[in-house]
């Protein structure tokens, strides 16, 4: 059975919003990404703070994650459920190794590796053009 392991909210400012679940409500950092998102856990569910990069996209409930046990097999559930096969997640996602969409377009994320450890075969998030063109 998939378990829900994992939640993510888009907002301008993942740093400000990590510190009120810390102290409000004692969420402990799992990880400060590279990339300025923020990962909390209360030890089962893991809440990913990101930012939200979409122009006029509310900040918000964004998706959420699924841990699971064979990537294959939950593929073919899915598709034996009548949506498509999961996607590859882009190599920079620090957790869900794939997504999928339920009938409704809700999207979440699937991981066989779960979302308390980076996958292994993560790689850095890629500079942007204002980042390599800022002063040193």
């Amino acid at each position: 059975m998939a378990k829900i392991r994992h939640l993510a909210i888009v907002t301008t400012d993942p740093g400000k919003l990590a510190d009120f679940y810390e102290q409000a409500l004692g969420l402990e950092v799992q990880q400060r990404a590279d990339n300025g998102n923020v990962f909390l856990t209360d030890g089962y569910i893991t809440v990913a703070l990101l930012h939200n990069k979409a122009e006029g996209k509310p900040s918000g409930l964004n998706h959420f994650g699924f841990q699971i046990e064979d990537m294959d097999e939950t593929s073919a559930r899915l598709e034996a459920a009548g949506v498509p096969a999961p996607v590859q997640r882009p190599a920079d996602r620090h957790y869900a190794e794939t997504r999928a969409f339920d009938p409704d377009g809700n999207n979440f994320d699937l991981s066989v590796n779960g979302f308390e450890r980076v996958r292994p075969e993560r790689e850095p998030a890629a500079e942007t053009e204002e980042e390599e063109n800022a002063p040193a």
